[in-house]
Order: C-alpha cells, then sequence, then structure tokens
C-alpha cells in the first residue's frame, strides 16, 4: 500500500477567493489557473499497519500544526473512502521555492492526493481525484486535472471538482512563464478566512461570472493577448479585496511593483506579455515561446531570481522506482 505521484503547481488566472465551506474547502466561485512545469511536487506515501501515528515530512522537514492538520484531512478522507484505518507514512519534496506565491500548497495536495487514492487501491477519475486534493487546498483540485483546468464552485463533491478546458495546441505548447520570484514570505489561509468582510468582495462576485466565462472562451479560441490581459486584470482585482480586508493584507513588495512596471513597458514597445500574481509578492510573467530569453532577462534586471516555465501536465503515478523512501 505505497504509492508515488507528481503535480505540478498552477498559476490562477481566475482565482478563486474566500471558502463558503472551511472544511470542505468550496470556494465561493469558480475558478481558472494553469499548471507551470517542469516546477513539481513529488509525494510518496505508505500506509503502514505498524505505525501508531501518522508520519509527515516536506522538504526533510518533520510537518506538525496547520500543516499536518490539512494533510490529516485528505488522508482521513481517502482512508474513509477505502474503508481502512491504517496510519500513513508521507514525505515530499518540491523542486521550487515554497511560500512566496508560487502555488506549492496547489502542487503538495495534487501529489497527496494522487499517491494517497492509488496507495489505498481506490479507482478514481481525475476529476474525482480532485475532490480528495480540494480538502487540503482548493488550488490543488486544478493540479490534478493539470494544464488549463476550471474548478466548479458548489455544495458537494458532485459538483465542486476540477475539468481540464480544452485549447488550442499552438497556445499550449508556445505559452512561457517567466516567474520573478520576490522572496517574501505568505500566509493566504487568513485571508480567505475573512474574504467576505471585505466591502471589495461582492463587487468582485457581482463580475466573476463574466471573466470566468470571457477566460474559458478566450483559451477556447487560443487567444494569448485575450486570455492574459484578463488575467493580469483579475490580479488587481484579487489584489483590491485583500487589501480591504479586516487584516489589510498588501502582499506586494517594491520589486513586485518594479516587475509590473518592467511589464507594461515591454507591451508598450509591442512585445506580447502580461504579469499575474496570486496571493504573494512573486510574479508570473506570461509572454510566448519567441520572446521568452527577452523577458527573462528584462526581469532579471528586477534584482530577483527568474525560470521559464511552460505549461504542465496533470498529476500523476510514478513508477515504484522513483519513490522517496
Amino acid at each position: 500500500m505505497k504509492a508515488t505521484a507528481k503535480a505540478h503547481p498552477i498559476q490562477g488566472l481566475i482565482k478563486y477567493h474566500g471558502m463558503r465551506d472551511e472544511q470542505l474547502r468550496l470556494p465561493y466561485h469558480d475558478s481558472i489557473s494553469v499548471c507551470t512545469a517542469p516546477s513539481h511536487t513529488k509525494t510518496t506515501v505508505e500506509f503502514d499497519p505498524d505505525l501508531n501515528e501518522d508520519l509527515y515530512r516536506i522538504d526533510g522537514e518533520a510537518v506538525d500544526g496547520r500543516g499536518a492538520e490539512r494533510i490529516e484531512m485528505v488522508a482521513d478522507h481517502v482512508r474513509e473512502l477505502a474503508g481502512i484505518d491504517d496510519r500513513v507514512r508521507f514525505e515530499s519534496e518540491n523542486s521550487f521555492p515554497t511560500n512566496i506565491g508560487f502555488g506549492s500548497s496547489s502542487s503538495g495536495f495534487a501529489a497527496a492526493a494522487t499517491a494517497l487514492v492509488e496507495a489505498a487501491g481506490l479507482e478514481m477519475s481525475r476529476p474525482e481525484i480532485s475532490t480528495v486534493a480540494r480538502r487540503g487546498s482548493s488550488s490543488a483540485a486544478r493540479a490534478v486535472t493539470g494544464a488549463f483546468s476550471h474548478l466548479y464552485t458548489g455544495l458537494n463533491d458532485d459538483d465542486c471538482r476540477s475539468k481540464r478546458i480544452p485549447v488550442p495546441d499552438e497556445l499550449e505548447d508556445d505559452l512561457r512563464i517567466v516567474a520573478g520570484m520576490v522572496p517574501s514570505y505568505k500566509e493566504t489561509e487568513q485571508a480567505h478566512e475573512e474574504a467576505a468582510d471585505s466591502h471589495m468582495f461582492e463587487s468582485r462576485l457581482a463580475h466573476i461570472h463574466e471573466q470566468i466565462a470571457t477566460m474559458r472562451d478566450a483559451l477556447r479560441e487560443g487567444s494569448f493577448d485575450r486570455a492574459f490581459e484578463l488575467a493580469e486584470h483579475d490580479t488587481l482585482s484579487l489584489a483590491a479585496t485583500t487589501m480591504t480586508g479586516p487584516a489589510g493584507w498588501v502582499y506586494w513588495q517594491p520589486r513586485t511593483i518594479e516587475i509590473f512596471n518592467t511589464v507594461r513597458e515591454l507591451r508598450d514597445d509591442g512585445l506580447p506579455v502580461y504579469f499575474s500574481v496570486d496571493t504573494g509578492a512573486s510574479v508570473y510573467v506570461n509572454t510566448t515561446a519567441e520572446h521568452a530569453e527577452e523577458v527573462e532577462a528584462a526581469i532579471a534586471d528586477c534584482g530577483v531570481d527568474t525560470r521559464i516555465w511552460e505549461v504542465g501536465g496533470p498529476a500523476r503515478v510514478l513508477d515504484e522506482s522513483e519513490a522517496l523512501f
């Protein structure tokens, strides 16, 4: 009862914010994202009847507190589905910096859910596995189905699950994501908890359905500019909501703003380039393969580490030879 899985983190294009149910992590509204590769999380799990307690390690460090509680919620749901009560050994590794706004919880819980389901001997489709991953992180649901995916809101697992959005091969193959890494630790859970307390939240809800429909349409058409201009606008909408909540969250740092300005200058020069930020200070800069190196050089001149990512596929089970233990 051992399995290893790998998943890619997501960049939110139309981002979710706030949860109507914190236990099941049911979001208030739909969301759309794209997975980024080769950045990934690899996770090995084993259900062991000889263990007296669950053991969780991420990047070589034992996990406790709220982090352990979130993993346990996913593991407990899999145990319930499989009708088993064995404790689990859980080890996970990330290939990219975590807690700086690049979706490590999405790939982490997507890999965890996929490995746990496999180790428990359950036969589940990826949309079904996405409902398991969602219990750890709503964004993880979309990392399970991969590439461009849509998480539908709902009040139960039948409705609130992720599905892949079909897009033209040209868009998927040509997209390059320059990651501008602005190291600033962030915590998203409290921001989600207080989302509805912002006076901007109802305004966001009023237009989010049109945003979702427009994004789906742009992706299906393969319209790079239309899709990623919309993602840039959604970044600003999300920030307005988080900054006007009770805690007044301001995640952006001076270099975040510098990257924004650089992107706008590049666009004024005729390059197809747009910024996008999830909950954090780091920046995704969306461009095309033709311009990726030029864009990366300009972003690096802002004094940040950079990487160039492509579109990542769905979470998948790996061969036993790739296990972490």
